[in-house]
């Protein structure tokens, strides 16, 4: 039995960059930043910031480029996948990115950040412990077909 699963939650470093393939597939590459924080044998306290590449495919790359924005926090789940290519001076490089099959928007709408004053978004039906119920599930089928008949729209998205 294999198991290649990656979750992270934490706040976009930059706007996602929504493209298309040559065969007209959407795709959206974007950073989440997670903060580690610990005690050290001296009892300092030290962070650490990880940098995680994201790439979001179809449908899930349009909503991504639609709502999410640098500083916007966010609950992401799908695989790791590493790819390897040359460089235009021939050495092989290598890059390690989560292919995204689920997507949490931890925001309210329409609140993304560019400063350093992110706070998180609470609305009454959120306890005040932040922990979330009734959040809205974005799902991602990897192996779905391209189904121009699955036309997401806005007024359809419920949050």
């Amino acid at each position: 039995m294999n198991l290649n699963k990656a979750m992270i939650i934490g706040n976009l470093t930059r706007d996602p960059e929504v493209r298309q393939t040559g065969a007209g597939q959407a795709v959206a590459s974007f950073a989440v930043a997670t903060n580690l924080v610990w005690t050290d044998q001296s009892g300092q306290q030290q962070k650490k910031v990880e940098y995680h590449n994201i790439v979001a495919w179809r449908k899930l790359a349009d909503i991504c480029g639609r709502y999410l924005k640098k500083g916007s926090k966010v609950y992401i789940e799908g695989r790791l996948q590493t790819r390897n290519w040359a460089g235009t001076d021939g050495v092989k490089r290598y890059t390690t990115e989560i292919v995204v099959e689920n997507m949490i928007m931890l925001d309210s709408r329409g609140t993304g950040s560019t400063g350093n004053n992110f706070q998180p978004a609470t609305t009454p039906s959120q306890p005040a412990n932040n922990q979330v119920d009734n959040v809205p599930t974005i799902n991602y089928d990897d192996n779905a077909g391209n189904d121009s008949n699955d036309e997401i729209q806005v007024e359809n998205i419920p949050f």
